[in-house]
């Protein structure tokens, strides 16, 4: 059966509380690697671990992951709040410079008091303060990947130039309570930008979603309801176009929980997810399993082989980024255009 011609987009949550052995989520990245999944999420916060809790920065697993991976995208959260912005976007750039260009990221707020004491830098604000934050953010680190045009390095050892300096662009942004001049410390990421997500479930998150996600989450319970996923994801629609952004270059994921005890619960999820996909409801789902390993090996070796067979989702991974695997374009470097833009009013 031909592939369809709008993919179904599949990804899943590799989250183990408790676990800090990383081959653990090696073996998880791998297996999903294996039933050909877009890519895996790694949860993160800011907050101090809980009595008995194992907490590890989901930034720097990934890059453990990374290098024992070859095509899976690899999604860490990211939480902007007390974290300085050019460290947010040199560390995603880093992370997408060694996986050869599948990193994403989803961007997180911090609102806890407790976690405004734990850093001690600022006190809790409102949740829309902290995506408004957020988005500048979002937008900040998409400047600072485009700061290095693609060309900007020489290497030439003969002259001793490295790179060339009228092809690095200061960004100069100033966001809320901080500033950033850039050019970013590293080239420019092998995506050219890293996948924003963003969890646009509540009403806070939406306008920065619809500024600068390109995957959006939408989160539903154990009783998966389509009205309430169509609702929100109208939504967002609308807000993009108002913006001027093209809802249809955006990936919209159900985020469902998932609890698969047998082969059979693993074929009803595809039943589900390809009623939804025809739907139109969303072009994917993001999975998160109860239990890891069970829920995870259930979906790769039963879930996937029936969506397979009937056409909805691909066989293999026709790139290489995660960008490719998305059906997103790379982004035009802004600068680079604006530089060629003003070379062609003075020739």
């Amino acid at each position: 059966m031909p592939a369809p011609i709008r993919p179904l987009h599949l990804a899943v949550s590799i989250d183990r509380p408790g676990v800090r052995d990383a081959e653990s989520y090696v073996r998880a990245a791998r297996l999903a690697e294996r039933g050909r999944l877009d890519f895996v999420t790694l949860g993160d916060t800011l907050g101090p671990p809980r009595r008995g809790e194992s907490r590890l920065d989901a930034l720097a697993v990934l890059a453990r992951v990374a290098p024992a991976t070859r095509r899976i995208g690899l999604v860490p959260t990211v939480t902007t709040t007390h974290t300085e912005p050019f460290h947010v976007a040199d560390a995603v750039s880093t992370l997408d410079q060694v996986s050869n260009g599948r990193a994403g990221w989803t961007a997180e707020v911090s609102a806890t008091e407790a976690e405004a004491r734990h850093f001690g830098r600022r006190a809790p604000a409102p949740a829309d303060a902290l995506w408004r934050e957020a988005a500048a953010v979002a937008d900040v680190a998409a400047r600072l990947w485009d700061s290095w045009e693609d060309d900007a390095e020489i290497r030439d050892a003969a002259t001793g130039r490295f790179i060339d300096r009228d092809k690095l662009h200061r960004v100069d942004f100033e966001g809320p309570g901080w500033s950033v001049r850039g050019p970013s410390a590293a080239p420019r990421p092998p995506q050219g930008r890293p996948v924003t997500a963003v969890d646009a479930t509540r009403l806070p998150p939406r306008e920065a979603a619809a500024r600068h996600a390109d995957v959006v989450y939408l989160r539903t319970g154990p009783t998966p309801a389509p009205g309430a996923v169509r609702a929100a994801r109208d939504d967002l629609h609308a807000r993009m176009r108002a913006l001027g952004r093209d809802p249809g270059r955006v990936v919209f994921l159900a985020s469902l929980p998932v609890a698969l005890y047998a082969a059979a619960d693993a074929v009803a999820l595809a039943d589900l997810a390809g009623s939804w996909w025809a739907d139109g409801v969303v072009d994917g789902f993001h999975f998160r399993p109860r239990d890891p390993d069970r829920d995870l090996a259930l979906l790769v070796d039963g879930t996937v082989p029936v969506l397979q067979h009937r056409g909805l989702l691909r066989s293999f991974y026709p790139g290489g980024t995660l960008r490719e695997h998305l059906c997103l374009p790379r982004p035009a470097n802004r600068y680079a255009t604006a530089a060629t833009a003003t070379a062609g009013r003075t020739a």
